[in-house]
């Protein structure tokens, strides 16, 4: 762990396993609620420093942590795929320490500089962005590094210092970035903990803590509940990205081949582990059966092995609850649905890319968030029908719509219950563009001018 600056060891640990394999990849700390308080102390003492220096000074910082991630991203790549599974290749590993130095480098160019409402005879008004203090960061195992990044350099950018807790289920490259980065950080301005809750809840005892300001927040929807619950007392200012149902429809004037690569990506990225992966694909009776083919021929190309391997492009499932949950929904669907491809689990965590169609909307792996490599297919003939569909749901974070007619599209879009739509495109993140869910799907912000707004207090100065 790094508390201060310094490395702090215990000798009560958990071991981390590469989900390929099995084998030890390594033992990471079990903190105590005495380590956390000295995390967040640390990061309160950093904070009146760090709040009073100047904006060029953190944007100096960020950007040297951005070059840290780019320096290091081939080692920080390969811990990743040994403890998370993801491949090296494909959207995985490298991938995911490319996307982190972009956003890392995007969000130092960002600022909030003083906001003039008025000024004139009667007087002036402005208006000041302040930092919070203390920022809470707990991060999940499907993307621990670039999570990481999205928390913590808008953090650091806007004069706030971190205590972050990744998920017990991929600590180790979260441990080893927080090192890196405090090679170039004042002492104190992000701390990292880690633990395998046995013995402490530290996830509830960092939302319930008095110093910690604000709580940002990535994992399921059930936990984010408990996360609000939790923060109520201190009344922290919450940024919860949680669960996701993505809806994608598919109009009756595509080209099947054409769009075939983009809707696995949509569906597979990452295994499916994706909170804004398409859960959920909605196909016009016009194209049903071209669509169905031509993802279930793109989707065979697909290699799935150890990610260590260069030739993967998919890996196993990274623990062995989703591994459950992905298998009780499958065999549940292959009772009621058309099996075009795979159905049946593999070796140890491996699941191969399952595609089920004739689905209903009533069918478990259509309603659920199933959080893995299985895509339910629906038809359907009514575009309003297919709308009242995709948006009856609890989740709200993303969705898409494909078709030739932009702009009939974009009507579609419109109507979507969802924080991002996309167009011929799923899951298309950018830095400049912010992201959020509705609904159970999420608060606040990430990303963008918007998403480094969520770091702050607004004060007004009138005179």
């Amino acid at each position: 762990m790094t508390i201060n600056g310094k490395a702090v060891s215990t000798d009560d640990t958990f071991a981390v396993s590469n989900p390929a394999t099995g084998e030890l990849v390594g033992r990471a700390p079990n903190a105590t609620e005495e380590h956390l308080n000295e995390a967040v102390a640390a990061a309160d003492t950093a904070y009146k420093k760090l709040s009073k220096l100047p904006d060029e000074e953190l944007q100096k910082l960020c950007e040297a942590m951005a070059k840290k991630v780019d320096d290091n991203a081939e080692e920080l790549a390969e811990l990743l795929t040994r403890e998370q599974g993801k491949p090296l290749n494909g959207l995985g590993s490298r991938w995911e320490l490319g996307a982190a130095g972009i956003w890392a480098g995007h969000t130092s160019t960002l600022s909030l500089p003083i906001k003039t409402i008025q000024k004139n005879n009667e007087g002036t008004v402005e208006l000041h962005r302040k930092p919070l203090g203390v920022i809470g960061s707990i991060t999940p195992w499907n993307f621990p590094i670039l999570i990481a990044i999205w928390h913590i350099i808008p953090a650091i950018r806007t004069g706030n210092t971190v205590v972050i807790k990744p998920s017990p289920y991929t600590p180790l490259t979260t441990l080893k970035l927080v090192s890196l980065l405090n090679e170039v950080l004042p002492e104190g301005a992000v701390n990292c903990i880690t633990g395998d809750d046995r013995n402490v809840n530290l996830g509830a005892k960092m939302t319930a803590h008095k110093d910690i300001r604000k709580i940002v927040f990535t994992g399921s929807t059930d936990t984010g509940k408990k996360v609000m619950v939790n923060s109520a007392d201190t009344m922290k200012r919450l940024t919860l990205e949680m669960g996701g149902n993505d809806a994608g429809i598919v109009l009756p004037d595509v080209n099947a081949k054409e769009i075939a690569e983009g809707l696995f990506w949509g569906g597979f990225v990452n295994n499916g582990q994706t909170c804004a992966a398409i859960k959920r694909l909605y196909v016009h009776e016009d194209v049903y059966e071209d669509v169905c083919e031509e993802l279930v021929n793109f989707t065979k190309t697909m290699v799935v092995g150890n990610g260590l391997d260069e030739d993967s492009i998919l890996g196993p499932m990274q623990n062995q609850m989703q591994f459950d949950k992905v298998c009780r929904l499958v065999a549940d669907a292959k009772t009621k649905g058309r099996v075009l491809l795979g159905g049946e689990p593999g070796e140890g965590l491996f699941y191969p890319p399952t595609i089920i169609a004739d689905m209903e909307d009533t069918d478990p792996l259509v309603y659920e968030e199933q959080f893995g490599p299985a895509l339910p297919i629906i038809k359907y003939n009514d575009i309003d029908d297919v709308i009242e569909k995709a948006n009856d749901s609890q989740w709200g974070l993303g969705g898409s719509v494909w078709s030739r007619d932009i702009e009939k599209a974009r009507e579609i879009a419109i109507q979507m219950e969802t924080g991002s739509v996309w167009v011929n495109k799923h899951l298309a993140l950018q830095p400049d563009a912010p992201f959020g869910g509705v609904k159970c799907s999420g608060q606040g912000t990430e990303f963008a001018q918007e998403g480094l707004e969520e770091y702050t207090d607004i004060q007004v100065i009138s005179y």
